[in-house]
């Protein structure tokens, strides 16, 4: 291998361990120093700046790995099969055990990146959320009298709220899953029709 092909195999190498040591320091800690991530990734402060100049450029790259992973996790959960509404439910339940892992990830990214910048990460997740929705309504199961985009938002919204109830300590993590699913749920399933009352 020539010199530059063993600097390009480094500098792979470092990026890895880098954003593998972000990975898990900002699960851990959300005000996780940069120096504190280098140590653990096993290089320097030097080494770390020079592939990743900030720390909201590190968050970024951490986050699009985090939910390129979390797509990959929910893919395997097969949503195409069955009833939408059943894919719904385990959609739910896997995406909240990826999302409680990242909780402390997911609050370093909002305040480093702000809200709007942190869904956009999200877009390979909600992307599977949207053609699940989509085909739930057209079986019938998810509400049409309001848009897709407002469901997928009404999901997002809420998955997210519950962390944040957890973290605050007014939900018990053991039983956020159930109150999600049970809201999710009540909140895109087609309200049942109204019947009419006879005299």
């Amino acid at each position: 291998m020539s010199r530059d092909g063993r600097r390009r195999a480094d500098a792979e190498r470092n990026i890895e361990a880098i954003l593998d040591a972000a990975l898990e320091s900002f699960s851990e800690r959300p005000d996780v120093s940069m120096t504190a991530i280098a140590q653990a990734a096993g290089v320097s402060r030097v080494t770390l700046y020079t592939h990743f100049p900030s720390r909201e450029e590190l968050l970024a790259r951490v986050l699009d790995r985090a939910m390129s992973s979390a797509a990959v996790v929910l893919d395997a959960e097969a949503l195409g099969d069955g009833p939408a509404v059943e894919a719904l439910s385990r959609l739910i339940r896997s995406a909240w055990h990826i999302l409680a892992g990242y909780r402390n990830l997911m609050t370093a990214a909002g305040a480093v990146l702000g809200a709007r910048q942190v869904r956009g990460y999200h877009k390979v997740v909600l992307q599977r959320v949207e053609r699940l929705i989509a085909r739930g309504r057209d079986e019938g199961s998810f509400r049409t009298d309001l848009p897709q985009a407002w469901l997928v938002t009404v999901f997002y919204n809420l998955i997210h709220a519950a962390a944040d109830e957890v973290g605050a300590g007014r939900l018990k993590q053991r039983d956020a899953a159930n109150v999600l699913e049970a809201t999710v749920l009540g909140a895109l399933t087609s309200p049942a029709p109204v019947g009419r009352t006879g005299r």
